[in-house]
């Protein structure tokens, strides 16, 4: 399959509504509006192509964009191939749920996503913590060091409430990810989601997001999560 046929395929499956809902969270054209999981029957066809992913990423739609994340081969991608597609990626879903996902599948994904929490720039940390998610959702406890998730936490105590907009979202998202998936920091996460107490996120032109890590922990660990992790982390 090539470009033009993929791009053909994924317009046949665009919806109105679903490019209305896309925009309304900071998408812009070109897209067609395509759900995620409307995705599969191509993706199935394709298989793992990173020419092809390369290629359509590098289209600017956000339909196109998503599906790269998708077909890309994340252990076939560089540090400076994911700088790339971070340029790239404009609004927090292609930073936290294409460029993050593909990176949490690669062997070098906490040392890009701890150069991107570091870099100041919004999306860039916004993708470095959600990357953080997806791992600790995905991978085994012991290939993490307890003294740095330990000390992100401390990190996310002190700056979160000062964070850029998307980044706070994704820090409330780190946080209560350690307070289920990772268990031998549960109850650190536990306190400090108390300590950090009501995030607020301003978004534009909608009510600001009112966010209770605390409380999403409890939910959780009351459905009985405490420990979970997902077999994949790409659909």
């Amino acid at each position: 399959m090539d470009v033009d046929t993929v791009l053909q395929e994924l317009e046949a499956l665009g919806k109105e509504r679903t490019k209305k809902m896309y925009i309304s969270n900071g998408a812009h054209e070109p897209l067609f509006g395509v759900a995620t999981g409307a995705m599969k029957p191509i993706a199935k066809k394709i298989k793992i192509n990173q020419d092809l992913a390369e290629e359509l990423y590098a289209t600017g739609n956000y339909d196109a964009m998503y599906f790269a994340g998708i077909i890309a081969d994340p252990k076939g991608m560089t540090e400076s191939d994911y700088d790339r597609w971070m340029d790239g990626a404009y609004f927090y879903m292609l930073s936290d749920y294409v460029v993050a996902v593909t990176l949490s599948e690669s062997d070098i994904a906490q040392e890009v996503a701890d150069k991107w929490i570091a870099s100041g720039d919004e999306l860039r940390m916004s993708g470095g913590w959600s990357c953080y998610c997806w791992l600790l959702g995905n991978r085994k406890n012991e290939e993490f060091s307890e003294s740095k998730i330990s000390t992100m936490l401390d990190q996310v105590k002190s700056t979160i409430h000062d964070a850029p907009e998307r980044t706070k979202a994704s820090m409330n998202n780190f946080l209560y990810t350690v307070g289920i998936s990772y268990v031998p920091l549960h109850e650190k996460a536990v306190e400090t989601a108390k300590e950090v107490g009501i995030v607020e996120v301003k978004r534009e032109k909608k009510k600001p997001s009112l966010l209770n890590p605390s409380e999403t922990i409890q939910k959780e660990v009351d459905r009985g999560k405490l420990g979970f992790k997902r077999k994949y982390v790409r659909c």
